[in-house]
């Protein structure tokens, strides 16, 4: 059974995606309805909503519209990954009005702004605050900007981090030897977790088990089985593959896992690091 830690619904009637005008085969509504009865067949027992990077302006808004469907009898939905935006001075203020029994975790995805972002005293003393509030931060960097991450996590000891797709390896510029350098130096802080979601888009379209299997099994390996979860990543997976075939290959890569090592890795560490409940 699987805990699926990186959901993204849309409803393009409902919230703006300026982005996925860009993204044709994204670009329509995914409901939590057809997800569920995938999931329901591939042993999905629950998620949390991962933001869709919405126009600032309805962030509230899409944070609202998934506690609505958490609320609905029988939601597989167990909380929100909120956007926000911590380089602004009324973070503090809107951390504040947050519902803690919604929201879960906090996300600014950071491949998609100017790399200073995230350096910004301001964005890291917001960062910081997380920790006391008992809200992770996912990290969404491309590889490039791993020494961004690094940098980042150092200035933010007391807050948990999660780094989402493997650190989104570049799979087709073949440098795996510098991206792994990387993931083991930030697996060498306790307060950074590894999410094994997403990376079948960042390669090729003919990808295979055995393709994935080095940067999977580097990063297991350097965080170990008690700091990585499990993330579907979808729709944007099915931009390579499909929910079925990526839980397949889910299966496939971590099937030499004890018991344990499967159990922390399929729930047990989301329920850790979110505070969820076992049910």
């Amino acid at each position: 059974m699987l805990f699926d830690t990186h959901l993204h619904l849309i409803d393009r009637q409902r919230l703006s995606y300026p982005w996925l005008a860009g993204v044709p085969a994204l670009d329509r509504d995914w409901t939590l309805a057809d997800y569920a009865d995938r999931a329901a067949r591939l042993g999905i027992t629950g998620a949390l909503h991962m933001e869709v990077d919405v126009a600032e302006a309805d962030i509230d808004a899409e944070t609202a519209w998934v506690a609505a469907q958490m609320a609905e009898p029988g939601s597989l939905l167990r909380g929100v990954i909120s956007a926000a935006r911590p380089e602004s001075p009324g973070f503090a203020a809107w951390l504040e009005r947050q519902d803690r029994r919604t929201v879960r975790g906090i996300r600014r995805v950071l491949h998609v702004v100017d790399d200073r972002i995230s350096q910004l005293p301001l964005f890291r003393e917001n960062v910081a605050r997380l920790g006391p509030a008992g809200l992770p931060f996912d990290i969404c960097m491309l590889q490039r900007q791993l020494p961004l991450a690094l940098a980042l996590v150092d200035a933010c000891p007391g807050t948990s981090f999660v780094l989402d797709h493997c650190g989104v390896p570049a799979i087709t510029e073949g440098d795996f030897a510098g991206w792994a350098a990387m993931i083991t130096d930030l697996a060498r802080r306790p307060h950074v977790n590894a999410k094994i979601s997403g990376i079948t888009a960042y390669g090729t379209a003919d990808w295979s088990v055995d393709s994935l299997r080095p940067f999977v099994e580097h990063v297991i390996g350097a965080f170990g089985w008690h700091r990585v979860v499990w993330g579907s990543d979808s729709p944007v997976c099915t931009l390579h593959a499909s929910l079925e075939r990526w839980v397949e290959a889910t299966h496939a890569l971590t099937a030499g896992a004890s018991p344990d090592e499967r159990r922390a890795f399929a729930s047990g560490n989301a329920q850790r690091i979110w505070g969820l409940s076992a049910a």
